[in-house]
């Protein structure tokens, strides 16, 4: 691969596997998790109507649960191609006339938009591609300046003792590789160019894993009240095999998910999962 920005090489990734994207939440039921837990604590605390900025929203399936619920969204998302997709599947949804916009930009500069433009900001993902500190907290502060007072934040993460967990299922020989040790230290994958066994995967791009208290410490220095935290897999975390199982039987599927929902936000279980979502409240301008 010939020299590219971060950005550059994170757009690439995502422009290759925007249809992988627009799939991974409905692949199965452990993946749905993800969407179920993060779907019920937008339904918990996102205002009644209004405006919100769906940033890094790939392509648009949180976008379109939101316009089908009657809110005017704008997506943003570095990738054109997710952003393809996400108008083809808005189109496919009827949920066209609820866009107000779709922008082509990252995170990290919000520049489209004016100080308090939006009555609710989701950044579900994006934080995960910035591995320098200075860039989460620039990313962390346009979120804010661009949510009204009082207006939810949510966020989610990749979360560090989940991906710990996942190298002890998936490639427990590389846990004494030195390339890993940046990783185990400070929750830093940098991207290389050549992927473990062959295909462009997740390997080749830059990736930060988040400590729960560190994402609350992120937003809160910035003007947020923290309303909640949870695993977006909580009880089922790594258990990928034993959850799709149970999908297949619907007493005991609705029954589980109650205990999911339960108990995703219990200090215990937060960070031992593949993702961590964050709820706030703008409370302060900077």
């Amino acid at each position: 691969m010939s020299f590219q920005s971060k950005d550059g090489i994170v757009r690439e990734y995502y422009d290759e596997n925007a249809e992988k994207e627009w799939l991974r939440l409905v692949q199965d039921a452990y993946h749905m998790l993800e969407f179920v837990v993060t779907s019920h604590y937008l339904d918990k605390y996102l205002p009644k109507g209004g405006l919100i900025l769906d940033a890094g929203g790939g392509p648009g399936r949180y976008t379109i649960y939101l316009a089908k619920k009657g809110y005017d969204v704008v997506l943003l998302d570095l990738s054109p191609r997710c952003l393809e997709v996400a108008r083809r599947e808005l189109k496919g949804a009827g949920a066209e006339s609820r866009i107000k916009d779709l922008i082509e930009g990252s995170v990290v500069n919000l520049n489209w938009f004016d100080d308090r433009s939006f009555d609710a900001v989701l950044c579900l993902g994006p934080l995960s591609h910035l591995i320098e500190r200075s860039e989460r907290r620039k990313a962390a502060r346009e979120i804010v300046r661009v949510a009204k007072m009082k207006a939810p934040i949510f966020a989610s993460v990749a979360s560090r003792y989940g991906v710990f967990r996942a190298f002890l299922q998936i490639v427990p020989n590389e846990i004494l590789e030195p390339s890993h040790e940046e990783l185990f230290n400070l929750g830093i994958h940098r991207g290389h160019p050549t992927p473990h066994k062959g295909g462009k995967g997740f390997s080749t791009v830059d990736a930060y894993f988040f400590l729960p208290s560190e994402l609350k410490e992120l937003f809160e220095s910035n003007g947020v009240k923290t309303l909640e935290i949870a695993s977006c897999e909580g009880l089922s975390s790594r258990l990928q095999q034993d959850t799709n199982k149970l999908y297949e039987d619907k007493a005991k599927w609705d029954r589980w998910l109650k205990l999911i929902l339960q108990t995703c936000n219990d200090q215990t279980i937060i960070g031992m999962g593949d993702h961590i979502l964050y709820v706030g409240k703008k409370v302060k301008s900077l």
